[in-house]
């Protein structure tokens, strides 16, 4: 046989050889062995959703079902005569709502929590960024600086309030010390002066989260950027306007919706400050709903009112998440 004649006939038996068929899974091992690369990838795949079942059924328990409930309570006739049996409590559909919207205070205190809330976002975002600039930067004692900067906002809401109403008393100390000055403003905790009096202490105890939020911002300016505005010869408010601010755009939105809300939410520090019955002018939202539900004993009334709050709250923070979704699909590195 020639050389060529034998090179081919080699030549077909490797082909042969390697279009065979093996006796094998695609991981390469036998067909009886356990734990291929099939069943190892499937469980590989599914592994992160077992490991949510301890969270999800956190949430279920601590979220869902009293969301629920309280649905549940918004549309039965649940007063302190039906509470013993309120599972058989009359059924009366949305008449509870209507009775909010219409026969309660509730848009009036809906009213005063927005407009409160917004108010003490608009003086504490100027503070918080103006506080955040002057402690940038090192210089002696700016630890100890930034450490009393932070006290408003690690006290608890209960003792500020405390503070606030001792202060505020008749004859108390800032009486004392306005009056020093010839100014004599009245009641603080009673009267017309409760609604900027309650702006006053929401402000003081809530501007330090905006200056911790606008200081991490200014911590992610580049070097290089604040090099090339003094290279430039910029001016300190160009070089803030147009270097610092817009860093500060994104922290800054997100403490502005993170502060009203909470703000809106806030049970506590009216509360303390003003006691139940609070006056007309600070009966905000979450005020209101205590006061129908352990004083009035309307709980079914309340129950309305408490879902009506979670819808209002829900949708600011719908179209802020809707705006970043947006503003993420529209970057080159984002999911269109």
């Amino acid at each position: 046989m020639s050389t060529d004649a034998s090179h081919e006939v080699r030549l077909a038996a490797d082909t042969a050889a390697s279009r065979a068929p093996r006796n094998t899974d695609d991981a390469g091992q036998q067909p009886g062995h356990k734990g291929g690369k099939r069943r190892k990838g499937l469980s590989e795949r599914n592994r992160p959703l077992w490991m949510l079942i301890p969270g999800g059924a956190l949430m279920i328990i601590i979220i869902v079902l009293p969301l629920l409930l309280g649905i549940y309570m918004s549309v039965l006739n649940l007063d302190q005569y039906t509470l013993r049996k309120w599972i058989s409590a009359p059924l009366i559909g949305a008449e509870n709502f209507v009775e909010a919207v219409t026969a309660s205070p509730l848009l009036h205190a809906v009213w005063l929590s927005v407009s409160y809330s917004f108010l003490a976002m608009v003086v504490t975002l100027p503070l918080g960024i103006a506080a955040a600039v002057a402690t940038q930067n090192a210089f002696k004692g700016r630890a100890v600086i930034r450490s009393i900067f932070l006290i408003p906002y690690v006290l608890p809401s209960f003792v500020v309030a405390t503070v606030w109403r001792t202060m505020l008393q008749p004859g108390g100390i800032v009486d004392e010390a306005l009056g020093t000055v010839g100014i004599h403003v009245g009641l603080w905790l009673n009267g017309p002066q409760t609604f900027w009096t309650l702006v006053l202490v929401q402000i003081w105890a809530s501007w330090p989260f905006i200056y911790l939020l606008a200081l991490s911002g200014l911590q992610s300016v580049d070097h290089e950027v604040h090099e090339a505005s003094a290279l430039d010869g910029a001016l300190w408010w160009n070089k803030l306007r147009y270097v610092v601010f817009p860093y500060l755009k994104g922290p800054l939105a997100l403490a502005f919706l993170i502060g009203m809300l909470h703000h809106i939410n806030n049970f506590t520090l009216p509360f303390v400050l003003f006691g139940v019955p609070a006056p007309s002018d600070v009966e905000v939202l979450p005020i209101l709903t205590y006061v129908t539900s352990f004083q009035s004993f309307r709980f079914g009334l309340s129950a309305a009112m408490a879902f009506i709050s979670l819808v209002l709250i829900a949708i600011p923070l719908f179209v802020y998440l809707r705006a970043v979704k947006l503003d993420d699909a529209e970057t080159p590195g984002g999911k269109k």
